[in-house]
């Protein structure tokens, strides 16, 4: 390109296009949507002087040539908005089109002068001239806009003949529908196009999804005998009647005998411990080979099977490490790192150390064959019925890895689901959101005051990490047992529950918390008798569990479209530093909640009804339905009290029915 051909091509680019919401570190990532429904572009954008410019969106498949346009439109300060719905599930390109509105620009002007009574002869032919070019050859209105461009002239012309007086004219060439026509098939004066930013469309459970975490071998109702596929396809009733989507499975893998773990992680296992199913691979075989005790892959089968007439999904759990007997380290030792002595390191997190596990190495001899191989590990179960996968520990995996492995699977899978359970330093976890990870851990676990919570939140949905990622809000794991869950009882594990299922889209709990089962190793966030080291016999419907809280919040999380999303979250004024008050709206469709922080404590206070989001002063009136009981009543003003007690219930949930919105 010439020099002259660069100075016109710079200049053509007129319009000042920046600030794009789903611009990830300039372009290098995909911004997540959920397919089917709209998602929400912004930008600023704006030109020089104060010519009328207009915007569009433009989108396609990634691998297609034509953009389907969706108009943008004006919000304040130069900030634009448009929406678009990516139908199904894959990688897409989206930009952004910028051109200034000559024709909206005259009329505009145009009215000005009429208004102050001054001649606008001349400025009508403009206006005509500018209509005119509608019916150039190389203009891009279709038949039907060039034939209504010159009825419109046409008529203008027997106007003038008939001396019509210009304010007649002006009215006519000016009118509101011939604005609107012309910013359809009117030239696109100093069009500028953004550049192409990629937009990844995945389907609504990688944005809206409740998990259930279980143990399959402990689903036999007793010690001594190992759970198999067939006693969780037994449990499958239980899962979904407390209203979960997705079905969540540790390791299902062969385990390794070197250096087993007994109970509590002692390193002195009786004949019969069973071991930890995180130490995969035995003389069985590795991470595509099943535990024998728990059946055959047609059993496996089955299960998927009979989960998805449930209504669930099977996720697995993909955690790359190995036992000391995996295959791999006698088929590949070039995958691994050997010490001097000629052996293996076993896996540390210091303190913590992990005697039955060795890792693998993804560099030196071990590329490309290992990344190969797991990639086809997860494609492997993807042909047995699996579309969820949970990654364990992939901050410790390299992040170039996961980008081309998730990338690769979604080529031919792009409904597959990657979780990331990395609960590690903030940009870590960002980076592996944005590299593919469609869910992700969180530090919601440990965000338990009201500041914290706030806090944390409003960065989740209001930085620019609203675009790339989606936590997952897990109460507790068979890793995690939670300090505030040790110390609060009934109330607080009520008061985990709701805060998880109604603050996110995502969430998860590990069995054994619906019985408020929190018995920890001492000064530990770990459970004493973890199964992970044995079987365990549990009883879910001893008295004091919570499950009419757990199928009451999956209910409403599927009954209510406020709930369904994450990023629509506000907080309100509650008067007390121990409640949380919160809402969800999608639509007409408004949720309020309070939740009482303290499990001790009963908090009384006053707090504000968000009236002026339905456009109402604050001594309206407004109808709610109380979510928990099922009545409903009128509030009346800005101000109500409230008393939460925790051994009641340390909830409430309300919906507020804006006036005219059918009860």
């Amino acid at each position: 390109m010439t020099g002259q051909e660069a100075l016109k091509a710079l200049s053509r680019s007129r319009i000042a296009i920046e600030g794009v919401s789903i611009e990830i570190d300039g372009g290098r990532f995909s911004a997540k949507v959920v397919a089917g429904q709209t998602a929400t572009v912004q930008a600023d954008i704006f030109s020089d002087g104060h010519d009328s410019i207009d915007t569009a969106l433009l989108f396609r498949r990634a691998g297609t040539d034509s953009f389907t346009e969706a108009p943008m439109r004006f919000l304040e300060n130069d900030r634009w908005q448009g929406n678009m719905v990516l139908e199904q599930p894959g990688q897409y390109e989206v930009t952004i089109l910028a051109w200034r509105d000559l024709f909206l620009t005259w009329r505009k002007e145009v009215a000005k002068k009429h208004a102050a009574g001054q001649s606008i002869a001349l400025e009508l032919e403009e206006g005509r001239n500018l209509l005119a070019a509608v019916l150039a050859p190389d203009s891009r209105a279709d038949e039907a806009g060039r034939g209504a461009i010159s009825a419109l002239l046409a008529e203008d012309d027997g106007a003038m003949r008939g001396d019509e007086h210009d304010g007649l004219r002006f009215g006519r060439l000016g009118a509101p529908e011939t604005v609107e026509l012309m910013r359809h098939v009117g030239p696109r004066t100093d069009a500028t196009r953004y550049r192409l930013l990629p937009v990844f469309a995945d389907r609504e459970a990688a944005a809206f999804s409740a998990w259930y975490e279980l143990m399959p071998r402990s689903q036999s109702n007793d010690e001594h005998r190992h759970g198999t596929f067939d006693d969780v396809i037994a449990r499958l009733p239980y899962v979904r009647d407390l209203g979960f989507d997705v079905l969540y499975f540790p390791p299902i893998h062969p385990i390794g005998r070197t250096n087993r773990k007994g109970r509590n992680n002692t390193l002195t296992p009786g004949p019969d411990d069973p071991g930890s199913p995180y130490a995969i691979g035995s003389d069985e075989g590795g991470h595509d080979s099943i535990h024998p005790e728990l059946g055959s892959f047609d059993d496996f089968r089955r299960l998927v099977d009979a989960a998805r007439d449930h209504g669930l999904e099977i996720a697995l759990d993909f955690a790359i490490q190995c036992s000391p007997d995996h295959p791999w380290i006698r088929e590949h030792p070039e995958w691994f790192d050997w010490r001097p002595d000629g052996t293996i390191k076993f896996a540390e997190n210091p303190p913590k150390k992990y005697e039955d596990i060795v890792n693998v190495h993804f560099y030196r001899k071990a590329l490309p064959d290992l990344w190969y191989a797991l990639r086809d590990i997860v494609l492997f179960w993807v042909e047995h019925g699996v579309r969820i996968f949970r990654v364990d520990n992939p901050h410790t995996k390299p992040f170039p890895f996961w980008e081309w492995m998730i990338a690769e699977v979604r080529a031919k899978h792009p409904e597959v689901i990657f979780l990331a359970e990395a609960f590690t330093r903030p940009k870590v976890m960002k980076r592996l959101a944005k590299i593919g990870f469609s869910q992700s851990y969180s530090y919601f676990t440990w965000r338990n005051t009201k500041e914290e919570l706030t806090d944390y939140l409003i960065e989740l949905t209001q930085s620019d990490s609203r675009e790339v990622m989606r936590p997952n809000f897990f109460v507790n794991t068979p890793d995690i047992n939670p300090r505030f869950l040790q110390t609060s009882g009934r109330p607080g594990f009520r008061t985990r529950l709701v805060l998880a299922a109604t603050l996110g889209g995502n969430y998860g709990v590990y069995n054994g918390f619906e019985i408020c089962d929190a018995a920890p190793v001492p000064g530990k966030e770990e459970y004493l008798d973890s199964e992970k080291y044995q079987i365990r016999v549990w009883d879910m419907d001893q008295p004091g569990n919570i499950q009419d809280d757990i199928r009451l919040v999956n209910r409403l999380r599927h009954e209510h479209p406020a709930l369904r999303h994450f990023t629509n979250l506000k907080f309100y004024h509650a008067g007390s530093d121990q409640v949380l008050a919160y809402g969800k709206r999608a639509g007409d469709n408004f949720v309020l909640i309070h939740v009482n922080l303290d499990p001790h404590n009963v908090q009384s206070f006053q707090f504000e009804v968000p009236l002026w989001e339905f456009g109402l002063p604050d001594d309206a009136s407004i109808e709610v339905r109380d979510l928990v009981h099922g009545n409903s009543f009128t509030w009346h003003g800005k101000y109500q009290w409230l008393e939460l007690d925790p051994q009641t219930r340390p909830y409430v949930m309300w919906q507020l029915l804006a006036p005219g919105v059918a009860r």
